[in-house]
């Protein structure tokens, strides 16, 4: 251990306000803090403190950001530093559940706070690397995190993709830069068996969504000789598994020519782009005009971006996923199934479930729920990190009342 309590300052809690910490939650918020005895403005963007009870008690090691609402977040219960060491024993630690969990080297490394490690994610594409640094903390130590991957694993690339709105929260500038090696524009994986394309420095987030790998998985018993459309597809992911899965035909929707033109090589590379068509507008916009059209599908994926970012969103999100759902509802053929999700944090598991209930009603289809979905085990749940727990998914089948 390298400790800290020598020579760093110490961030005082205000009374009682140590007991979501002490039961195992990472985070602390600005108006937690004893400010007259610590005031925030003395401390520097990432820099490294102990936090201490009001009686004086050390809880642990955290860094803070006196520019952020969550002000703080542990990095340990110990008197100890976000270093070199730490980082390679906290990497090896969450590396020794995915190689458990996953034959090939394709997933999310590092779920920020899950593998406490607070701020960061690493998605894992073989030799490349994606890496979000999403707080001042970590950004305090974005070299060491370099060093220590290069150090570990051996890559060919490491991408910082440090373009997420939530660095605005914490100060940050946004910005996509290559931090070692060669960083290809698109990178292969593979998922559920299935050879895919991602885009590394122009697609969303860390180019793929690993989230969703088991809702994919899922599809394998629904799609064989079947009608496909994904829904918010981006690069097709569900929609190309589909049909390596056995779909007779998959269609593709997404609001960008660029997702879409990744998603045609998807389907080339997996040589399934004669039953490939791809639709590009709203989606909102482009079921309505297949409704028109009388199009029927007989698998249809619904896999919105957040609706809900924020918690003030809740009543116009909700909506939108209840139109969302309800247009496709529309589209499906009898017997239909409807695989429904969504990765608002703020969206409840019951409220989604609300959602395929009342779209039966307004739809006047009996809906059975045959299956319940979460996020992959690579983006493990900490217990005491509600936030930490965001994607639900239900696979449902329609049928006539």
């Amino acid at each position: 251990m390298n400790p800290l309590s020598s020579y760093k300052n110490r961030l005082c809690l205000k009374r009682g306000e140590e007991h979501r910490l002490n039961n195992g939650h990472l985070w602390i918020y600005s108006n937690e803090v004893d400010t007259r005895k610590t005031p925030l403005k003395t401390f520097q963007p990432g820099e490294q403190v102990l936090v201490e009870t009001h009686t004086g008690k050390t809880i642990g090691t955290a860094y803070v950001n006196p520019r952020a609402l969550i002000c703080g977040r542990l990095i340990s219960y110990e008197d100890t530093r976000l270093d070199a060491t730490l980082l390679s024993q906290r990497l090896q630690q969450a590396n020794s559940l995915r190689t458990r969990l996953f034959k090939e080297p394709f997933y999310r490394l590092v779920y920020g706070e899950s593998d406490l490690l607070p701020g960061l994610v690493v998605d894992r594409f073989g030799p490349h690397f994606s890496v979000q640094i999403n707080s001042a903390g970590m950004e305090a130590v974005q070299g060491e995190i370099i060093d220590t991957l290069i150090s570990l694993f051996k890559p060919e690339s490491i991408l910082l993709r440090n373009d997420s709105s939530i660095r605005d929260m914490e100060g940050l500038t946004r910005e996509v830069t290559v931090a070692f090696g060669n960083a290809p524009e698109e990178v292969q994986l593979i998922e559920n068996g299935v050879p895919m394309l991602a885009p590394l420095h122009n697609g969303q987030k860390t180019g793929w969504f690993y989230d969703q790998r088991p809702n994919r998985a899922k599809l394998k018993k629904y799609v064989k000789g079947k009608r496909i459309l994904d829904v918010f597809s981006y690069v097709g992911s569900f929609a190309i598994q589909a049909a390596a899965f056995g779909a007779k035909e998959v269609w593709a929707v997404d609001s960008t020519r660029f997702a879409l033109e990744i998603a045609e090589k998807n389907a080339a590379l997996n040589g399934v782009g004669n039953i490939f068509t791809g639709a590009l507008g709203d989606a909102f916009d482009v079921l309505k005009t297949l409704k028109t059209e009388e199009e029927q599908f007989d698998v249809i994926i619904v896999d919105p971006p957040a609706f809900i970012k924020r918690k003030k969103d809740h009543k116009q999100g909700f909506q939108a996923y209840r139109r969302i759902n309800e247009l496709a509802m529309r589209l499906l053929a009898d017997n239909g199934i409807l695989l429904s999700a969504s990765c608002s944090m703020h969206l409840k598991r019951d409220e989604l479930m609300d959602v395929v209930r009342s779209g039966g009603q307004r739809t006047n289809r009996h809906i059975q729920v045959l299956e319940e979905g979460s996020q992959g085990p690579d983006h493990p749940i900490h217990p005491a990190i509600p936030e930490t727990r965001y994607l639900k998914a239900f696979v449902c089948r329609m049928c006539e009342n």
